[in-house]
């Protein structure tokens, strides 16, 4: 590498750039040293470069190992004691970047409210979701209290906070979390048929006695509740009809 292209790396910033929402640190320059670099550097190289204690360049280095975008190099012996480690930026979208799977999802989401049909297909999105998700748990005979569990077991690890209730002799699961809730504020319709959709496919994997009937949204301000029924051919394939979308989207 150049000697004079050390300035010109950290005034570019690295990662700290607009990629990553924050200022320009030490591990921003080390990667940066590498991507410029035209082959593999040693670590008293790229504390040269940047003016820094080797151990400093060593610990970011272990980082940006771990998050695959710095890859270590072995270097064949030419002489006594180890030789050291060389190293090389590894090509490729930053691992650690910024994210935003709310931008995905509010554009599929939109998509399906626009559409005719657009709950029916949410619901049945939702339903091959929780078949996929309890489908190697499927058991010819499993008791309904069985069912119940796996079911809660299942939306605890999504997130959903579950109580499993009962309510008149009617079994209930209470949900105090939703992880969808950014979305629920401008789409509930489309994302609570998909979580219906979700307990029924779930429900049916596992050839539960009883079905998930109903979801109410919060049905208190903290709490959205689903109902569960015995399963019939009709229990858990009841779908929104067109009127109904209408309605729901005025």
């Amino acid at each position: 590498m150049q000697p004079g292209k050390t300035a010109a790396i950290r005034s570019e910033g690295g990662l700290g750039d607009g990629r990553s929402g924050r200022s320009p640190g030490r591990r921003d320059e080390v990667l940066a040293v590498l991507r410029a670099a035209s082959g593999p550097l040693s670590i008293a190289e790229i504390a040269r470069l940047l003016g820094v204690h080797p151990n400093t360049v060593r610990f970011h280095l272990d980082v940006l190992i771990d998050a695959g975008q710095v890859e270590q190099l072995p270097v064949a012996p030419t002489g006594r004691g180890r030789p050291p480690f060389r190293f090389r930026y590894r090509s490729g979208m930053d691992p650690c970047g910024p994210r935003n799977y709310l931008l995905l999802a509010e554009i599929l989401t939109e998509d399906l409210a626009v559409r005719r049909g657009g709950r029916t297909r949410a619901m049945e999105a939702g339903r091959e979701w929780g078949r996929g998700l309890l489908g190697s748990l499927a058991a010819t005979e499993v008791a309904a209290t069985d069912a119940v569990d796996a079911l809660s077991e299942l939306l605890a690890e999504l997130g959903f906070a579950p109580e499993q209730r009962t309510a008149n002799g009617e079994l209930r699961v209470g949900l105090r979390n939703c992880p969808f809730l950014d979305l629920v504020k401008t789409r509930s319709q489309i994302v609570c048929s998909l979580h219906l959709g979700l307990m029924q496919g779930a429900m049916s994997a596992l050839g539960s006695p009883v079905a998930v009937t109903r979801l109410d949204p919060f049905a208190e301000p903290d709490l959205c509740l689903a109902h569960l029924a015995p399963a019939t051919a009709d229990a858990a394939r009841e779908v929104p009809s067109d009127a109904q979308e209408k309605e729901d989207s005025r």
